[in-house]
């Protein structure tokens, strides 16, 4: 058949189609490539997390305090500190740091965000916005916590007292029992709603809609102990629970992952005891994203070597993806001594078998090493650093096994407004002092863990009225004793007729078991509650005793202990002496 007159000019035309697409093609892809992955969700594929469909590995820490970088008794976004928020990132990113892990909680008057039941404090909550944005800015993901199991910054207690019920780990399972409180479901069903309805302040974006966040947990460390025989072992109550409000989480914000929280104590795995958290049901809910375990080797109650750890993470590990079916995150984990080596094995381990994510415990604002404390700059960072080098490498590569939960396509959520009960009071009354004690987890069986305490009980917030836009100078007095350790007193913060101190504890030359740091103030200065050690006063002197889990410090180590007071006048910074015990 002879060709039509016209094929030469249609194959022109095609060919330069056919250039042009090319050419779009290039331009598309290059797009793509340039996309920035602070924009993309990190999903689930089946056993691995996964960033635009490719598996995506994270070394990460928790600054589970961050909520307090601010100024209680400012207004709007003044209430913001933002240079120590920054800061702060600064040196995560500098570490190394990739995900972080904080709480989004606290029914306390000072730094509060749910203070009295339903009376969300809108300052608090443009804290936790302006935290987001400068994680995105610093490129590290966020994994924030919607309550505590435990009494540190009121935690479920406080939730219990607002319904009148008995408070404290003997009462602790009627708040995931429906027919025992069904106001504890109401309120921590407004709070979550509150917050995942939220837009934030600094950037107009949605909470659902920032990927910045990589995943919510439900609670820090829930448990359901020893409310009837046999619920230690079954879990089915709390597995009830996780269902519901991770159902109710899942409705209000497709786009983000879910986790428990969850410790991991089991006496089949050989650490701790069976507390109503059965690891392998609890995380088969269908809600429930990942799984979470938390590891302290070397506490009395733990009592693990190297091997036994590994061990411990590899069964988890194992469990997590042929089990379960999903991601493993070991959400928590420090030992108080011989860090360098300890963190070398367990990282080791997390990247032979396969573990998806860590958070170790923790990284504080200050420089302190000492105990659970692991700051900007020390000696097992160099660890760290190169675990999160060897899971950026890994990340972006490898195959997933099994089925992949779809990355949002939409960024458009609608969230229910809160119609369940009204407050019962929108008044907010100060917490009475609960003496200057530490709290700590109560023995109940060898479930316990003895970490470091995270519960900073404030008493009094500054007066409204008060002017101080920024934080006063801090001062530090030095004091080298003969008892072998130092100690540094810092105001942190003051306003009229109150301030926050921390003194920094740090051992000489030689390894100390223990120590005492004494003073006295001159001026009237009194002290009304204090974390991280043990307070004894008579008149103007101080003393401080550390406790069982910050004594130990090796050679040149350091630990802080933190306080809030009172003064009139004069505020002049005393003199220490610190002894080894």
């Amino acid at each position: 058949m002879r060709p039509s007159p016209r094929r030469p000019v249609v194959a022109a035309f095609a060919a330069i189609a056919a250039l042009v697409a090319a050419a779009t093609a290039v331009i598309v892809a290059t797009t793509a490539q340039a996309a920035d992955p602070r924009d993309s969700f990190v999903t689930r594929c089946g056993i691995r997390f996964c960033v635009d469909g490719k598996p995506a590995y994270f070394a990460g820490a928790n600054t589970y305090d961050l909520f307090t970088y601010g100024y209680d008794w400012l207004p709007g976004e003044q209430y913001v500190d933002k240079v120590r928020i920054d800061g702060h990132f600064d040196k995560l990113r500098t570490d190394g740091v990739q995900v972080l892990r904080l709480w989004m909680f606290s029914h306390e008057d000072w730094m509060g965000s749910e203070a009295a039941e339903g009376v969300y404090t809108e300052e608090q909550f443009i804290l936790y916005d302006y935290i987001m944005k400068s994680a995105r800015d610093h490129s590290i993901r966020l994994i924030p916590v919607f309550e505590n199991y435990w009494e540190a910054y009121g935690g479920i207690d406080k939730r219990l007292s607002w319904e009148g019920l008995g408070t404290g780990q003997a009462n602790r399972w009627r708040f995931f029992n429906k027919s025992q409180c069904p106001g504890c479901f109401d309120q921590y069903k407004n709070y979550v709603r509150y917050a995942l309805g939220r837009t934030n302040f600094f950037t107009g974006v949605k909470w659902i809609n920032d990927p910045t966040v990589m995943a919510w947990e439900l609670m820090n460390e829930p448990r359901y102990q020893d409310a009837t025989p046999n619920e230690n072992t079954t879990g089915t109550t709390l597995r009830a629970w996780v269902d519901e409000m991770g159902a109710l989480v899942k409705s209000l914000d497709p786009n983000h992952l879910l986790g428990t929280g969850m410790e991991g104590q089991q006496t089949s795995y050989g650490y701790g005891g069976d507390a109503g958290n059965p690891f392998v049901y609890i995380h088969q809910s269908p809600y429930i994203d990942f799984t979470s375990a938390h590891m302290y080797p070397t506490e009395g109650w733990a009592g693990l070597d190297y091997a036994k750890a590994r061990a411990l993470v590899k069964r988890w590990i194992d469990d997590s993806h042929n089990v379960v079916g999903k991601p493993f995150f070991l959400g928590e984990w420090n030992v108080h001594d011989n860090k360098t080596e300890w963190w070398a094995q367990i990282y080791a381990e997390m990247e032979a078998s396969g573990g998806d994510a860590d958070a170790f415990w923790w990284f504080p604002g200050s420089a302190s090493c000492g105990g659970f404390d692991s700051g900007f700059g020390c000696p097992e960072h160099t660890v760290f650093k190169q675990h999160a080098a060897n899971f950026a490498a890994r990340s972006g590569t490898g195959t997933t096994v099994g089925p992949t939960t779809a990355a949002p396509t939409s960024a458009v959520v609608t969230s229910p407004a809160v119609t369940t009960r009204p407050p019962t009071s929108a008044a907010v009354t100060t917490r009475p002092p609960t003496s200057a004690v530490v709290t700590t987890r109560p023995p109940t069986s060898a479930v316990v863990t003895t970490r470091p305490p995270t519960s900073a009980v404030v008493t009094t917030r500054p007066p409204t009225s008060a002017v101080v836009t920024t934080r006063p100078p801090t001062s530090a007095v030095v004091t080298t004793s003969v008892g072998g350790c130092t100690a540094a007193y810092t105001v942190t913060n003051s306003w009229q007729g109150g301030f926050q101190g921390e003194v920094t504890v740090t051992a000489g030359s030689a390894a100390i078991t223990g120590w005492t740091v004494n003073w006295s103030y001159a001026n009237g200065q009194t002290i009304s509650q204090l974390w991280n050690g043990t307070l004894t006063t008579s008149g103007s002197s101080v003393s401080v005793r550390n406790l069982s889990w910050n004594g130990a410090l090796a050679a040149g180590t350091s630990t802080t202990f933190g306080f809030l007071g009172s003064w009139n006048g004069t505020n002049s910074v005393p003199t220490l002496a610190c002894v080894k015990a």
